[in-house]
């Protein structure tokens, strides 16, 4: 074997020790440093190992990303119930906002998903800041759905179009005020 070749499986030794939070912190990095999800080869070539290296974490690179997105959509912010709802709403609506523009690609990947799971910890998240509310099931679901399709629409906004100065996390400030005024009115019917 040449002296820079990378060595099939599983890591051995301590200079290599490859875990699967590793692997996941590293495509974290990629994806802040290069606007996308990395391939697997890129992956391997920055954690200096095999590609096949990955695959004894990760069985495929659905499950590598279901993973990592998963682990990202944790950072976001977790209502604790003890707050107002108005304030837990608008710090989830703006740290995931914060997530998808520091991840660029994390939007795409998210909507092009067939797991449900890191939409599942958001829409949890959310049900917790609006629990208060006792909304009915079918207003909490249009209410749900009107703000994510929002937070998407400006996610790509800021995405493409990263220099234009008017759109930054704190310009849903007014919509988010408008959408929560929404809220308290149906609420009140």
């Amino acid at each position: 074997m040449a002296v820079n070749e990378k060595k099939r499986g599983r890591p051995k030794g301590l200079k290599n020790k490859l875990t699967s939070s590793g692997i996941l912190n590293r495509v974290k990095k990629l994806m802040r440093s290069e606007g996308k999800v990395p391939s697997i080869r890129k992956l391997a070539a920055a954690l200096n190992v095999d590609a096949m290296a990955i695959y004894y974490y990760f069985s495929n690179k659905s499950e590598l990303l279901e993973a990592v997105t998963t682990s990202l959509i944790k950072e976001i912010y977790e209502p604790m119930g003890n707050e107002s709802w108005q304030n837990a709403l608008i710090l989830l609506c703006k740290s995931y906002l914060k997530l998808l523009k520091e991840h660029p690609g994390l939007l795409e990947t998210l909507l092009t998903m067939e797991s449900e799971g890191p939409s599942e910890i958001f829409i949890q998240r959310f049900y917790i800041a609006l629990k208060p509310l006792n909304l009915d099931v079918t207003v909490l679901k249009n209410a749900l759905d009107l703000v994510v399709d929002y937070l998407h629409g400006f996610a790509l906004a800021m995405n493409c179009n990263p220099e234009d100065e008017h759109l930054n996390i704190d310009s849903i400030d007014g919509p988010l005020d408008f959408y929560i005024k929404a809220i308290i009115s149906e609420n009140d019917h």
